[in-house]
């Protein structure tokens, strides 16, 4: 029986924009399809070569490689590229023997006005070519190069870039230039990285939507200040130790924040982690994380604050540090308590079988839940209430009464 094939009566278009969601590997086995096919792929807008696309080379097919990948992305009368992305396993391969012209394959993407460049590499020394900075075309640029100390040039301009992500990297104060030359900036991440030689990391980007500061913590102990002008941002994360200070700007835009911070063991940095969480005051949604409690008496009232998720070692102190900032809170709705399993006490799991808990409310069903969860040998579980306001005596009545 004849089978009509539909898909190859499309417009050559719509068919390199099927090809674009294959890996490259098998949108070039397409081209044994037909004479239609042969050359379709040459034309495809999303060019990515990761671990898949080169499994299988050897030292046998490694330059017919290279010549490939030249050939795709240098010949003339190209399609306008859409993404370009390389990951680390082609720097196995980039050695003495077999140099990739990896910056002029960056150089090649840019000149077919590419939007989204991702770079996943072991290093970038030497690579990465001086107009990669002043790419009109670059809407999303991220960068993942192990050890790299990024120096930029002064004359950056990447006028449509939106999403900058950096990782495992470090800076100076040339970064911070760089970005205030990303005058339309919306989604900014540091992840694992570091800076060197700059007392304070200022981000004044009115703009930025999304911003990411994620460190291994107690890695970044020189950084002395951080100052962020973002009032339309919409996302922040952070992790790290507590800085030597912070200076926010009302964000009244703000829905979500992870913070995660460590080292509030003194009176002073409590007193600076207090200042962060007052930076974000207008949150809606708050994941927090700490290793230490901190004043909340200086707290303002999160009004906006309607989630809120707590990730703490131990109960502790906390469950009266938690009571106080949760009347911070004059219109939570969910409310999340995560305590690391490891943390619970050898008596909980394996001896406790009796637990008696006076005065019960409904704010405590988390605790509850928490020794539900870990008393391993409970037999018994006791809960007493207050007396009941008229509101809710009125409410168990009319139960009964139906």
């Amino acid at each position: 029986m004849c089978v009509e094939d539909r898909i190859s009566s499309f417009p050559d278009p719509i068919l390199c924009h099927i090809l674009s969601f294959l890996p490259i590997k098998e949108a070039v086995r397409t081209s044994i399809i037909s004479t239609k096919w042969r050359y379709l792929f040459a034309s495809i807008s999303t060019i990515k070569f990761d671990g898949y696309s080169m499994s299988g080379l050897t030292d046998r097919n490694i330059d017919s490689f290279k010549n490939f990948v030249d050939r795709l992305l240098k010949s003339p009368d190209q399609v306008r590229l859409d993404c370009f992305r390389l990951s680390h396993e082609i720097c196995l391969w980039n050695n003495g023997d077999h140099d990739f012209d990896i910056s002029g394959w960056i150089c090649a993407a840019l000149c077919r006005g590419v939007k989204e460049i991702d770079l996943q590499l072991g290093y970038l020394e030497d690579i990465l070519p001086v107009v990669l900075f002043t790419c009109g075309s670059l809407v999303t640029l991220k960068l993942d190069a192990v050890g790299h100390k990024f120096k930029f040039p002064s004359d950056v301009c990447l006028g449509n870039l939106k999403t900058l992500h950096f990782r495992d990297s470090f800076f100076g104060d040339s970064i911070l230039r760089f970005i205030s030359n990303c005058h339309v900036l919306e989604d900014l991440a540091f992840i694992e990285c570091d800076f060197y030689n700059t007392s304070v990391i200022n981000i004044q980007t009115p703009s930025l939507k999304r911003f990411i500061l994620d460190f291994d913590l107690g890695e970044f102990g020189d950084l002395k200040y951080v100052v962020i002008n973002a009032p339309n941002l919409v996302y922040f994360q952070y992790t790290d130790v507590v800085a030597q200070g912070y200076t926010l700007s009302t964000m009244k835009s703000l829905e979500k924040a992870h913070i995660s911070i460590c080292g509030c063991d003194t009176i002073d940095s409590q007193t600076i982690a207090t200042h962060l969480i007052q930076g974000i005051c207008n949150v809606r949604s708050l994941r927090l994380t700490i290793n230490e409690i901190f004043q909340t008496s200086r707290l303002p009232i999160f009004h906006n604050l309607i989630e809120f998720e707590f990730l703490g070692r131990g109960f502790n102190r906390r469950k009266f540090w938690l009571v106080k900032f949760l009347h911070r809170m004059s219109n939570q709705k969910t409310l999340t308590l995560n305590f690391p399993a490891l943390e619970v006490p050898s008596c909980l799991s394996f001896h406790l079988k009796e637990i008696e808990i006076s005065c019960f409310n409904t704010h405590m069903i988390e605790m509850v839940s928490y020794f539900l969860d870990n008393a391993m040998v409970q037999e018994k579980l006791i809960i007493s209430m207050d007396a009941l306001t008229m509101t809710q005596k009125r409410k168990s009545a009319t139960n009964y009464c139906s």
